[in-house]
């Protein structure tokens, strides 16, 4: 029973989708010194989560630290022990040693690369898995998720074409893949292909939502599409039902619903008083310093809310960054804060000192292309509010140069 239960966890996990922690709590109970099922709930609870879910992987991690393993399994436990001190670099370069000698292990292929995401490495996202291409075929079990996998990996780097290629295939095995769906969607939003996008995206609603832990963030990618439309009513309504209607306090989804809202203000959208439930969860995690792209969204959210004094503190808890993040907040982190801090009060100059700096570097602090794409909005918007015509002028014309498709609807528009 526990095999089986144990199963269907990895199951959920590639798809992002059912509930693999009750899963993954049968097993344990049947069976405690199941070290993968303790491995597994660690992961789940310590990525991306919040404080109560971290404690929880803290005691799985625990577990699993005190059982015998496989030179594998053993693997896996280090990089928790690696991650749980803040080494993300090191943890991802454990778990690459796992794939190179076992490259089926989707397991340690999926965490890794949710690592190198954290890390901002495009890199390590394609090239972790294209190492195990070689080892997998259409007709093996969960190569949907390797599939998956490469997708994003290929469109971080530029491999639009084959990405969604990858993609799309990964969901013809498997339609409830929402990192497939969601690697496809990306390949929408870096080429510009909004109307595309939106299509993609509620052509099967069902399949990336049902169920799934990682919805909101397909969401957000939904009303992203809708925002470069020009249809801020329906990013709006998105961002009041799926987004943020449940009011997680999980790390990824409080991302998306500050990132959501603090484009829709750039994009001269009048939020009313939807900054200060997001800034009310934030200020209860009082998390900051843990990770510097995180914080970064914290401060979106403080000021948004017009919260001076929790941007104060925030700016402080940099101070306690430990392991990889110090590095992250030196780097990116702390400047990208200021500037949004200054943002907010309406020094646009403060601003673009802090942002020019970083923008070039700041994949050293996590995330995406699409996430970080909101530096240069907020430069292009500060160096419009700010007077500084001739520089707007040029990030507009570089944006353009980059987005040929919204230079067209830019040309049309004007």
């Amino acid at each position: 029973m526990a095999a089986e239960k144990y199963q269907q966890a990895l199951d959920a996990y590639y798809c992002y989708a059912g509930d693999p922690m009750g899963c993954l709590q049968a097993a344990t109970e049947d069976s405690p010194g199941f070290l993968m099922a303790h491995v597994l709930s660690a992961y789940l609870s310590l990525i991306g989560t919040n404080a109560e879910a971290a404690a929880a992987g803290v005691t799985a991690f625990e577990a699993a630290a005190a059982l015998p393993g496989s030179e594998r399994e053993l693997g896996h436990v280090e990089a928790l022990r690696r991650l749980l001190a803040g080494e993300i670099a090191g943890a991802a370069r454990t778990l690459e040693a796992v794939t190179i000698t076992e490259p089926r292990d989707v397991l340690a292929l999926q965490v890794g690369q949710v690592l190198d995401f954290l890390l901002g490495d495009s890199r390590m996202l394609r090239d972790r898995i294209g190492r195990a291409l070689p080892h997998w075929s259409r007709s093996m079990p969960d190569h949907h998720a390797v599939l998956g996998m490469l997708a994003f990996g290929l469109e971080e780097t530029g491999h639009y074409d084959r990405a969604e290629d990858a993609g799309l295939e990964a969901l013809s095995l498997e339609r409830r893949n929402g990192w497939a769906q969601h690697a496809v969607a990306h390949v929408f939003e870096m080429q510009d292909r909004r109307a595309e996008g939106v299509a993609f995206m509620r052509a099967d609603i069902d399949a990336w939502t049902r169920e799934s832990f990682f919805q909101v963030h397909n969401w957000w990618h939904l009303a992203l599409f809708h925002l470069g439309q020009g249809e801020a009513h329906e990013a709006l309504k998105l961002f009041d039902g799926p987004i943020f209607q449940a009011r997680s306090d999980m790390a990824l989804d409080l991302v998306d619903a500050s990132s959501m809202l603090w484009r829709l203000q750039l994009h001269g959208v009048d939020v009313g008083d939807r900054w200060a439930p997001v800034a009310d969860i934030y200020e209860a995690k009082a998390m900051g310093g843990a990770y510097a792209f995180d914080d970064a969204h914290a401060m979106m959210a403080f000021v948004g809310a017009g919260r001076t004094e929790a941007q104060a503190e925030l700016l402080q808890a940099q101070a306690a960054a430990v392991g990889d993040n110090v590095g992250m907040v030196r780097d990116v982190g702390l400047p990208i804060l200021k500037a949004l801090q200054a943002f907010g009060s309406g020094d646009y100059a403060r601003v673009l000192d802090n942002l020019r700096p970083v923008r070039n570097i700041a994949a050293r602090f996590g995330g995406s292309h699409a996430q970080r794409d909101l530096i240069d909005l907020t430069m292009i918007e500060a160096a419009s509010r700010g007077g500084d015509q001739a520089l707007h002028a040029a990030l507009l014309a570089e944006r353009h140069a980059a987005r040929p498709l919204t230079r067209r609807r830019f040309d049309q528009a004007a």
